[in-house]
Formats: C-alpha cells, sequence, structure tokens
C-alpha cells in the first residue's frame, strides 16, 4: 500500500495556479493587495487544478499513540493522560473538538499505538502495537511497524477523501512525543538537540536539561541512518507520527490540500517529504508553535505559516484555526468582480 501511495504521488498543477493569479490581477482590487491570501489561493488551485477551488467540508485526523520513551521523565504528564485524552475527544470535550464543532468537520479519532485497551465506540482501532519501546534502550519499533502505522494513516486519508472532504487537517495525542519529534528533526535537519527542544505541554524549565540529554542518549544509541526515512521513524519515532506521515502522503496521492499543524505535524510532514518529494506541494502550514523546534523544522520545509497565535496544544488546533483563510481564499476568486464585467478600464 506504501508503495503504490508512493507511486501515486504527483506534482501539483501549476499551470492551474498561474491560471489563478492572472485571474486574481483581474479583480476589482490593487494587483497582490490581499497579499499572501492571494498566494494561498493561487496554492489550492495549483493542488486541485480547479479555476474554483474548494476546501468544504473539512475532514479532521486525529492519531494517537503512546511512547516508551516517556518511561525517562520527559514529559509534564503521566503516560495515562494519552487514553484519558483519547476519551475526551470521543465525549467531544477537548479543544479540537469545539474547533470541529465550529468548522462543521468530519472528525476521526484513530488509535495507532495507545498503551491501553479503548473502548472500540468512536475510536478506530487501527492499533500497531501498545505504544512503542523505550528509544533510550531499543529501537522504538520494528520496521515493519513503522509501514504499518504510515498505511493506517493513509486509510485514514482516503476514508476522509471518500467521505467527501476537500481539506485535511491532521493532529495527534501522545505523551512525549514532542521527545520523539526533536529526535526525528535532530536526525533529519543535523540541528543540535539543545535548540530543538522545549517544554511540550508544561515540562518544567529545570527538566529541559534532562529531556536533551535522553534524546543524545538514544541518539548516540541508535545510529540512525538520515538518508532512509524509515530507520529513522522506526529507530526514533512514535506510532501517531507514522500515521500523520501516512496522512500526508495519502492526501497527496488524492490532491486535497493539507494543514500542517504544530511541531510533531511538521515533523511528520518533514519524513513525509523525504519519503515522496511530491508531498510538499499539497502542504500548508497553518501556524507557527512556540516549541522552538517548530521554527527549525518549518525552515527545513521552506515554510511559512499562517498564523502564529503561540500555541503549543497540538491535536490539530492551531490548523483548525488557519482553516477559515483557506475558505476566504477559496471564495474572493469565485465571489468577487473583475474589471471587465463592471466594465472598469484598468489600462494606464
Amino acid at each position: 500500500m506504501l508503495a503504490d501511495t508512493l507511486a501515486a504521488l504527483t506534482p501539483a498543477d501549476h499551470a492551474a495556479g498561474h491560471r489563478m493569479a492572472l485571474h486574481l490581477d483581474n479583480l476589482t482590487k490593487p494587483p497582490g493587495s490581499l497579499g499572501r491570501l492571494e498566494t494561498l489561493a493561487v496554492t489550492l488551485a495549483a493542488i486541485s487544478g480547479e479555476a474554483s477551488p474548494r476546501v468544504s467540508p473539512p475532514g479532521m485526523l486525529v492519531f494517537a499513540a503512546d511512547h516508551g520513551v516517556a518511561a525517562e521523565g520527559v514529559s509534564a504528564f503521566p503516560q495515562e493522560v494519552t487514553a484519558q485524552m483519547v476519551a475526551n475527544f470521543v465525549a467531544g470535550g477537548a479543544a479540537i473538538n469545539v474547533f470541529a464543532r465550529q468548522l462543521g468537520a468530519r472528525l476521526e479519532v484513530i488509535d495507532v499505538g495507545v498503551a491501553a485497551t479503548l473502548p472500540g465506540q468512536g475510536v478506530v482501532d487501527e492499533k500497531v502495537r501498545h505504544g512503542t519501546a523505550n528509544m533510550v534502550e531499543t529501537d522504538a519499533m520494528h520496521r515493519d511497524q513503522a509501514v504499518s502505522a504510515i498505511e493506517a494513516g493513509i486509510r485514514a486519508a482516503e476514508r476522509a477523501v471518500d467521505a467527501g472532504c476537500r481539506c485535511l487537517i491532521i493532529g495527534e495525542m501522545g505523551i512525549a512525543n514532542t521527545t520523539a519529534s526533536s529526535a526525528l528533526l535532530a536526525t533529519l535537519s543535523e540541528a543540535p538537540v539543545a535548540g530543538l527542544i522545549g517544554s511540550g505541554t508544561g515540562l518544567p524549565a529545570e527538566r529541559l536539561a534532562h529531556k536533551q540529554a535522553v534524546i543524545e542518549r538514544a541518539l548516540a544509541a541508535r545510529s540512525p541512518d538520515r538518508d532512509d526515512p524509515l530507520d529513522v521513524l522506526a529507530k526514533l519515532g512514535g506510532l501517531e507520527i507514522a500515521a500523520m506521515t501516512g496522512a500526508y502522503l495519502g492526501g497527496a496521492a488524492c490532491r486535497v490540500p493539507l494543514l500542517v499543524d504544530g511541531f510533531i505535524a511538521t515533523v511528520a510532514a518533514l519524513v513525509a517529504c523525504r519519503l515522496g518529494a511530491d508531498t510538499r506541494d499539497y502542504l500548508i502550514f497553518g501556524h507557527r508553535s512556540r516549541e522552538p523546534g517548530h521554527t527549525h523544522a518549518l525552515v527545513a520545509l521552506d515554510a511559512q505559516p499562517l498564523l502564529d497565535l503561540e500555541l503549543c496544544l497540538g491535536e490539530g488546533t492551531g490548523a483548525a484555526l488557519a482553516y477559515p483563510l483557506l475558505e476566504a481564499a477559496c471564495r474572493v476568486p469565485a465571489e468577487m468582480a473583475t474589471f471587465d464585467a463592471i466594465g472598469i478600464d484598468t489600462a494606464p
């Protein structure tokens, strides 16, 4: 399945994007006066290949899994919180639920590796294993398990598109996943760990040095091959990070815009782009996280996020908040009058 998805990836239709740029210049406004909203409209036209792109209705995919490295005390919360938050998603009480209701989005919660048995109702069961192993002691997962998690993400993206979703917002839940993401990013970008780590969801400042040391020990012990994204993912990653990687690949193969959330989501997007470079054409970056590593991940992808609200929650929340900008970027070229239509002469 992964091989077929990679083979199905194609670049965005940049000719359609150019036609959109010409159309925007004929709207009743000075050329370029809507700034990055116009750039966004061009991007959406290129992704869809359509003169009038649409992003509604949106689909939200939240992948959940646990991390063995949590045993090293790298998170402010115990591992049990992952399962508790999944229950909160199902009950409709999390921030992402609020935004899903606001946007009228289809929301799916997928268990790819929570270290507990979850009630089946309201959660898609794609569990590959009960959490990863502690990457300080051994590889986080086997290579075939990383592929299985990626393929779970591909299936989730395809389900959403088959259900009529025209834009995907991809989020996550997993205690200690900023640690795994920092390790992945340090390997893929060759950046020093010290500049990548942050407090995650509230780790006290005095414990950041410990978090850094844990990551550096894992990198030394695992010796991942940075030229082999699957090796890096298997040795250092998380099951939900792998599934997000798959969702980006699957969504790109379906030619739908993919709204990228914060630090963890962007690292997963980087892995996806290392596996299939054309994925990059379909990524739109929703916001800049407060996590220090996020800026490094954005640089690695040559990405400029739409918002900067100092968020650090995850779940897909920052991407969800950016979604109305995509709707606006579709409405402007579809609904604004052109100079020709109202008989205004723009010739000098």
